[in-house]
């Protein structure tokens, strides 16, 4: 009697056990709901192709047999007209699903430019070219001072414009979405060249600026602040690097007595007053070269302030007699870091880093943001100033 109710009850159990893992087996399929990838998906260039699958589990994209994505949503674009073999398998609960489509991409109906399309916004620091490049007028509002800067950069005329010190900045963006490939992806002009007499081959007049990009991705045509990731450059991650630096500068009374150097070419030692968040303050010197106001004549802010990241000062006193200066170049991802036909000076958007410094991955970008990286003044060279003239797609053809 003991034996048959041991044998009932064992045989009961396994029923039992069977029943519920055939039960969870069934869940875990009835759970997997994905329709699955249309034959075809047709785009045109420079246009992001998104297909989500709105389900969990393990992800692998491929085109051409290569990875090219591992996230539940493909984000796919393309400079080429061609037709892109795809397959997407995936791992859920140990069972592997796997689809074929292909990627239908066509020549774009619109015209694109490979320059720069809009300049939404201009804000120089003080500085020795400002109200010269571009010119302020008598009259000038920031709006006037705005158009100006979209003369000089829109398009091919790459016409120079000045930042002034640290923090100035230049936002500009382009009529399509520049694909984030692999390598660098586009190029960003200044004016630095290398000097010939300079002791390092790869310095001269380096002026480096912080670069930051955005994907449009609510395709709303403006750069939204949460759109908004900065290229780590070369420097990024040094321990003489500065993170969420500040700086403010107040308006010089153009009428006072300057204050005048030991050395010629300094007119006024005390010209413009500054201070920063790390307890630091001085003054932007006026120089014999350019004596024009350095403040933006069009802004009426008793003072203004910037935020961002600062590099390590990069000029030094080759001379030791401060007759030439050196600037330094760093070794990739800042603009006017390096000359126009140099590489570094084409920027790789796979750089692109959050807040917290992890990198991101972007399926190309719409807008970018320069602004002067260095808060240094260099002898009679003055300050060190970022100039933009210009940026375009690499890979537009």
């Amino acid at each position: 009697m003991k034996i048959k109710t041991f044998t009932y009850l064992k045989t009961g159990f396994l029923s039992f056990l069977l029943i519920g893992m055939i039960a969870c087996k069934h869940d875990d399929e009835e759970n997997f709901v994905f329709n699955g990838l249309d034959d075809s998906y047709i785009i045109e260039r420079f246009e992001v192709l998104s297909i989500p699958t709105h389900i969990s589990g393990n992800f692998t994209w491929s085109v051409n047999d290569s990875i090219v994505s591992q996230s539940s949503e493909l984000e796919f674009i393309s400079p080429v007209v061609a037709t892109y073999p795809l397959t997407l398998k995936i791992e859920n609960n140990g069972n592997v699903h796997t689809y074929h489509s292909k990627i239908v991409v066509e020549k774009e109906t619109a015209t694109y430019s490979k320059y720069i399309a809009k300049v939404f916004d201009y804000r120089p620091a003080p500085g020795q070219f400002m109200n010269k490049i571009p010119e302020y007028e008598p009259g000038n509002t920031a709006e006037n001072m705005l158009q100006k800067a979209r003369e000089s950069l829109i398009g091919s005329s790459f016409q120079e414009i000045s930042l002034g010190g640290f923090g100035g900045y230049v936002v500009f963006g382009f009529d399509h979405t520049i694909p984030n490939l692999n390598g660098r992806d586009f190029k960003i002009l200044g004016n630095a060249f290398f000097g010939n007499a300079a002791a390092d081959p790869r310095s001269g007049s380096c002026e480096p600026g912080i670069i930051v990009v955005a994907y449009d991705r609510n395709k709303n045509g403006k750069p939204d602040d949460n759109e908004w990731y900065e290229i780590a450059g070369s420097e990024h991650f040094k321990n003489t690097t500065v993170k969420d630096y500040s700086i403010t500068y107040f308006k010089p009374n153009e009428n006072k007595p300057p204050v005048p150097g030991n050395l010629g070419w300094q007119v006024d030692t005390e010209y413009i007053k500054w201070q920063d968040n790390l307890g630091n303050n001085g003054f932007k010197t006026k120089n014999m070269f350019h004596l024009q106001s350095y403040y933006p004549l069009w802004f009426s802010e008793a003072s203004y302030s910037f935020k961002g990241t600062k590099l390590k000062d990069n000029y030094y006193d080759q001379s030791g007699t401060g007759s030439y200066w050196v600037g330094k170049s760093y070794e990739f991802g800042y603009a006017d870091n390096a000359p126009n036909k140099d590489d570094a000076s084409n920027i790789d958007i796979s750089w692109a880093v959050d807040r917290n410094g992890r990198y991101v991955k972007l399926p190309g970008i719409d807008f970018v943001k320069v602004y002067t990286g260095i808060n240094q003044e260099a002898g009679w060279v003055g300050e060190v100033s970022t100039e933009v003239s210009g940026a375009y797609d690499l890979y537009f053809k």
